[in-house]
C-alpha cells in the first residue's frame, strides 16, 4: 500500500510542476518558432504518468521519461481538418517505473517506430496524432508473474505549444504492455497516460 501511495505521489507532483512551468512559460511565447515543415527535424525531452485501465491488469500505476528525434518528411497533404505533414520519430526511454502490487519494477526501453501526423498549425497550437511501438525491458517482471520483455504499442493525441525557440507538448497518450507471447502468462497492462515534453523544431538551410 505505501508504495502505491508513493508512486502516485511521485507522478502527481511531477506532472504537477510540469503544468505549472506551462502555465508560467506560457504567457512568455511572444512569437513563435515554425513548427514542424517538410525537411524539419524534431527533439524533444519527455515525461509522463497515468493509471491502468480495464482491459488488463489494475491498480497499477506507470511513469515514464525519455528523449525524441524526429524527421519532417513530406509537405502538407489531405484536405480540410486532416491536412498536415508526416513525421518518423524514434525515442529512447531510459526510465521506466511501474508501480505493481507486489513490488516496483524498473526498466528501459525505445521506441524505434513512431509514425506522427502533424495537423497544420493553428496559431501557437500545432497539433498531432502519433502511432508508436517499441519495447520495454525490466529488472522485475511486468505485469507480476509474467516476463521481463515486454512490447510497447501505443497511440497519442495531443498539442505543441510554439514558443520562441523551444514549444511544450501537451497530449493523452493509450500505452499497451505485452509479452505477445513469450512469457508463459501474458495478461497484459493498458495505461492511459498524461505526457509533457519540451523541444523545438528546426530546419537546416
Amino acid at each position: 500500500m505505501r508504495k502505491r501511495w508513493l508512486g502516485r505521489a511521485v507522478l502527481v507532483s511531477f506532472l504537477g510542476v510540469l503544468f505549472l512551468i506551462l502555465f508560467l512559460t506560457g504567457a512568455g511565447f511572444a512569437q513563435s518558432e515554425p513548427g514542424p515543415e517538410e525537411g524539419g527535424n524534431e527533439a524533444q525531452v519527455w515525461a509522463g504518468g497515468g493509471h491502468s485501465v480495464p482491459g488488463g491488469t489494475q491498480h497499477t500505476e506507470a511513469f515514464d521519461a525519455g528523449a525524441r528525434y524526429g524527421w519532417v518528411i513530406t509537405g502538407e497533404h489531405w484536405p480540410g481538418i486532416l491536412r498536415g505533414r508526416f513525421e518518423y520519430a524514434v525515442d529512447v526511454v531510459p526510465v521506466y517505473l511501474i508501480f505493481q502490487r507486489m513490488n516496483t519494477a524498473y526498466g528501459w526501453g525505445f521506441n524505434p517506430l513512431g509514425l506522427k501526423w502533424n495537423f497544420v498549425r493553428r496559431e501557437r497550437f500545432s497539433p498531432y496524432l502519433e502511432l508508436s511501438g517499441g519495447a520495454l525491458f525490466s529488472k522485475q517482471n511486468i505485469p507480476t508473474y509474467t516476463n521481463t520483455v515486454n512490447f510497447t504499442p501505443s497511440a497519442a493525441l495531443g498539442t505543441h505549444i510554439l514558443g520562441e525557440k523551444y514549444n511544450w507538448s501537451v497530449e493523452v497518450r493509450y500505452l499497451h504492455i505485452s509479452n505477445a507471447g513469450l512469457g508463459m502468462y501474458n495478461p497484459g497492462l493498458n495505461t492511459v497516460q498524461v505526457r509533457l515534453g519540451v523541444g523545438r523544431f528546426w530546419k537546416r538551410k
